[in-house]
């Protein structure tokens, strides 16, 4: 079920909103006269978002919070209903993630990673759902990455944790169903590599500085698949023509999609200089109040790489239907 009024007439929680794509959901949706609640660790980086917003039509009420205690994501989603009246729309977007093998990442870090992105979006979601139902009906998009249907080495928490919220959405979403709250739609968004911090703030054991792997995508890309998913709710949907190709070789050969995928992680995740082990923003906010991350020169390698992964896709599924022609040949 889509929103229960106008959009312009909605209050939306976004967590992780001081940076990144949480910070260009709030412009896009301050565009639209939205109400949006800015939840994050940082308030300076917050108020620096919320100013924005006034200026660009919105409203905005920042409410620090820290995503990995349930009685501070309840206190949240309390403060917005009581401020702003109600709330239609909740999108769990905080994230943090550590790079690195899987063997040699502090153990403290990794858990860390999964308190933030699984448990965080678990606690969003039981935060919000009264409220939606309180309201008559409601919206949670899930900012879960193409990593929560693909894998990418170096990347296990991340991955971990992202699997872990699409298949929290599809049971929450059953659930619903059954109980007779129809009215609210649980939405999960896939997006390729966007230009943001993340990879300036992560958390890094690899020895060598990060990068994400072109192509990269504009946040403002992600925030207005949020902004459709919030009028027009669907299950699932991909955020960049990379993710939807990967997403289609993963299923068709996921074996050989897998070797492919991580052999161009390994070729393209990592800078040329050597980096010291750091916590990144696991424990701490490195927000700085912006959605981009400086990734534009891998932006502009974005059409030349989702050209060859078209080409790679199409190649996949020719020899996935050649193999499945050849076994019943054999069959025969």
């Amino acid at each position: 079920m889509p929103l229960a009024r106008p959009l312009r007439d909605t209050t939306v929680v976004i967590t992780g909103a001081s940076s990144g794509i949480g910070t260009a959901t709030a412009y896009a949706l301050a565009r639209r006269g939205c109400t949006v609640v800015l939840a994050a660790r940082n308030k300076l980086a917050l108020r620096t978002v919320a100013r924005r917003c006034g200026e660009l039509g919105g409203a905005a009420l920042v409410v620090p919070t820290d995503v990995t205690d349930p009685a501070a994501v309840e206190r949240l989603a309390a403060t917005a209903a009581g401020q702003c009246g109600r709330i239609d729309g909740w999108v769990n977007n905080a994230a943090v993630g550590v790079v690195g093998l899987f063997d040699e990442i502090p153990v403290a870090e990794f858990r860390r990673v999964l308190e933030v992105d699984l448990l965080g979006t678990a606690y969003g979601m039981r935060a919000a759902l009264p409220h939606l139902d309180a309201a008559g009906g409601g919206v949670v998009v899930n900012n879960a990455s193409v990593l929560a249907e693909v894998a990418m080495p170096y990347q296990s928490a991340y991955n971990a944790a992202k699997h872990g919220i699409r298949g929290l959405a599809d049971t929450v979403r059953q659930e619903l169903r059954l109980t007779g709250r129809g009215n609210i739609s649980i939405c999960t968004v896939l997006p390729a590599a966007i230009d943001t911090p993340f990879f300036r703030h992560a958390a890094n054991h690899s020895g060598r500085t990060l990068a994400p792997p072109p192509p990269v995508y504009p946040p403002e890309l992600v925030a207005e698949t949020i902004v459709r998913l919030l009028r027009r709710p669907r299950r699932e949907t991909y955020a960049g023509g990379a993710a939807r190709l990967i997403g289609l070789q993963w299923r068709l050969a996921p074996a050989l999609a897998e070797r492919a995928l991580a052999w161009y992680a390994h070729r393209t995740q990592f800078g040329p200089t050597p980096h010291p082990d750091g916590a990144g923003n696991v424990y701490r906010s490195a927000a700085e109040g912006v959605p981009e991350g400086g990734w534009h020169g891998r932006r502009r390698q974005l059409i030349r790489i989702t050209a060859a992964l078209g080409l790679a896709a199409a190649g996949t599924a020719v020899g996935t239907v050649a193999a499945l022609a050849r076994q019943r040949r054999d069959s025969r």
